[in-house]
């Protein structure tokens, strides 16, 4: 870059110019002044002296008067003389011979030969006197003409030369005016237009462009400036597109890496586990990371060697694993074997200290893994194996929940049909001991204990099948209830009102098999024993966060020992409640009837309540 100096400065030379144009204006201007100044009283003495002759032309007139008036002829004396004194000549006097010698003879021939004469002719008005004096004035007019002319005739060239410096100083002015504006155009207009034009195209991205320094003025020095940031731009440019090849590759990267894990879960969670099609998965998984011999191995927890193994559509050894040690590929993780120019990456199948299996990827040894396609691989090893403990969770719930809906069954079975199966057996040995003694009377109420054992085991049976037979399909708890309800309603005339206030809670699958239950057997307790009319079933969560459940009619009432009626029933409902967490209640309304009353906090307040993310405030809105 060129270094900028004073005299090569633009601002510099504009301001020598704009002075220089300033000094010839004021030069102009004074000049103007001084010509003016000189010219001012060119005028007055020109006026002046002219009114010389008419005064002289007066004093004549009043010399050849016959009747003259003293008083005017002295008036007109001491005017003329004051004409001939006034000051306006003096400057004409000191810096004009001509018009001093022609003032110096007027005012000679005034005082020596004029004045003289109208003296004369005044006291002696003869033709002698008046024709000389005729012939004196006019030598005397004839002095003040040159006069007048002359003193007109400087006015004149004071006029011209004037003019003269108007006209000098009005092209002198052009000239600079030309001048600087031709240095403006080539100086500042055409490097400004070079850089308006450079600019332009800097803005619609041309960065080749560069303006040729021609000057080291300022503009020289911005054009050398703009040149340096075009190759800035240019190279930053360049930089930037290569910079965001690279990230629109790493995104494109991450996208198909994204989609693939996507993907993959989305195919793990619809489908089962053992109805995976793992190829696919191990196909795409190697397109998406640009590598073509991956092998999947699955093996159980106490197994020593594959039970499903995908290999690579090149490779046609089917023993592979046997002609390798499958104790190594378990013990490493994550660990490069390098072997033959192949490089051999594992990643294990894990999760919560379980083995699933693993996945080994074989490259070529000058080719490894990048970061970002070991993580992939990574995270698909996670999803499978995510998958696969979700199947081993999920097949031990379902063991669990049959083992629970088993024991459910035996208890029932043990607190209904069991029980009086047991009634049925201690009469039985009543009715044979009866027969040995041939006791009539014994074998009569045998006989009847008999049947009403057989009918109340009967209808215990029955309820037993209906109740095993409720489910909750998918749909929701209270469409359950409903069901249900409208099954009670149909075996019986009660008017069974149901009121269901859950809808915003969410309940456990076993607190659902529960509540509903329990609403099923004491209602069907109700409709049996009660004799009334009406039946009320609430369900509601109350001000304590906590589930509350009513059922009331407005029967009989319980007796004074009510574990005698459907001892059974009543006994599953108090264990139900209790696996609840909650209490069952049973009382005498006030009005008639039972009340039927239990109270639990589901689970997932329970979990919310113990990492402290809901308030009572909360739990009051959610009530």
């Amino acid at each position: 870059m060129k270094s900028l100096t004073s005299k090569s400065s633009i601002i510099v030379r504009i301001s020598v110019a704009l002075a220089g144009i300033v000094v010839l204006g004021m030069s102009t201007m004074l000049i103007s002044y001084w010509l003016s100044e000189r010219a001012e009283n060119d005028s007055l003495a020109i006026n002046i002296a002219g009114s010389l002759r008419m005064q002289s032309y007066r004093m004549g007139l009043l010399a050849i008067d016959e009747t003259p008036d003293g008083a005017q002829w002295i008036s007109a004396q001491q005017k003329i003389d004051e004409t001939w004194s006034n000051p306006v000549f003096i400057p004409f006097l000191h810096k004009k011979p001509e018009i001093s010698e022609l003032y110096t003879r007027a005012a000679d021939n005034w005082r020596d030969q004029l004045l003289p004469a109208f003296n004369m002719v005044k006291q002696n008005q003869n033709a002698l006197t008046i024709q000389n004096l005729h012939v004196l004035l006019d030598e005397h007019i004839q002095l003040l003409d040159a006069l007048v002319q002359t003193i007109q005739q400087d006015a004149e060239q004071k006029v011209r030369g004037f003019r003269l410096v108007q006209i000098i100083a009005l092209f002198a002015t052009l000239l600079v005016s030309a001048v600087v504006m031709y240095s403006l155009r080539v100086k500042v207009e055409q490097p400004l237009n070079q850089l308006t034009a450079m600019a332009k195209r800097i803005s619609q991205g041309d960065f080749s462009h560069q303006i040729p320094i021609v000057s080291n003025d300022e503009l020289g020095v911005l054009a050398s400036t703009f040149n340096l940031m075009s190759r800035s731009i240019a190279n930053s440019y360049d930089h930037l597109e290569q910079q965001v090849d690279e990230k629109t590759k790493a995104l494109q990267q991450s996208n198909s890496a994204l989609q693939f894990l996507y993907e993959t879960a989305k195919f793990i969670i619809e489908h089962n586990p053992q109805g995976i099609n793992y190829d696919e998965i191990i196909s795409r998984l190697g397109k998406t990371i640009g590598v073509s011999n991956l092998e999947l191995c699955l093996m159980t927890t106490e197994g020593n060697s594959p039970y499903l193994q995908i290999k690579p559509a090149s490779e046609i050894n089917a023993e592979l694993c046997k002609k390798q040690n499958c104790s190594k590929c378990l013990s490493s993780r994550g660990v490069v074997e390098k072997t033959d120019g192949t490089a051999i990456y594992r990643f294990q199948l894990t999760r919560n200290d379980r083995h699933y299996g693993l996945i080994v990827c074989r490259v070529d040894e000058q080719k490894l893994l990048s970061p970002w396609q070991e993580q992939l691989i990574q995270s698909a090893t996670d999803q499978l194996a995510i998958g696969m403990s979700l199947k081993t969770d999920e097949d031990q719930s379902r063991r669990l929940a049959v083992l629970q809906e088993r024991n459910a069954i035996a208890r029932e079975l043990h607190d209904s049909l069991a029980q009086a199966l047991s009634y049925l057996k201690i009469q039985v040995t009543r009715l044979n001991k009866a027969i040995d003694r041939e006791d009539k009377i014994t074998m009569e109420d045998v006989a009847g204990e008999l049947r009403e054992g057989l009918s109340n085991a009967y209808r215990q049976l029955r309820e037993l099948l209906t109740t095993f037979r409720l489910k909750i399909d998918g749909s929701s708890l209270k469409v359950a209830l409903e069901s249900s309800i409208e099954q009670l309603r149909a075996q019986n005339s009660m008017n069974i009102h149901f009121d269901f206030a859950l809808n915003n809670i969410p309940l456990t699958p076993n607190e659902e098999i529960h509540l509903l239950q329990i609403i099923r057997e004491a209602s069907q307790n109700s409709i049996n024993h009660s004799g009334g009319k009406n039946l009320d079933i609430h369900l509601w969560q109350n001000a304590d966060q906590a589930i509350s459940l009513t059922i009331a009619d407005d029967g009989s009432g319980l007796p004074g020992s009510p574990e005698k009626i459907n001892h059974y029933g009543l006994a599953i409902m108090k264990e139900r409640a209790k696996h609840l967490g909650g209490e069952l209640m049973l009382s005498n309304q006030p009005s008639g009837g039972v009340l039927v009353s239990f109270e639990f906090i589901p689970e997932f307040i329970k979990i919310r309540q113990k990492s402290g993310i809901i308030t009572s405030d909360i739990f009051n809105d959610l009530a």
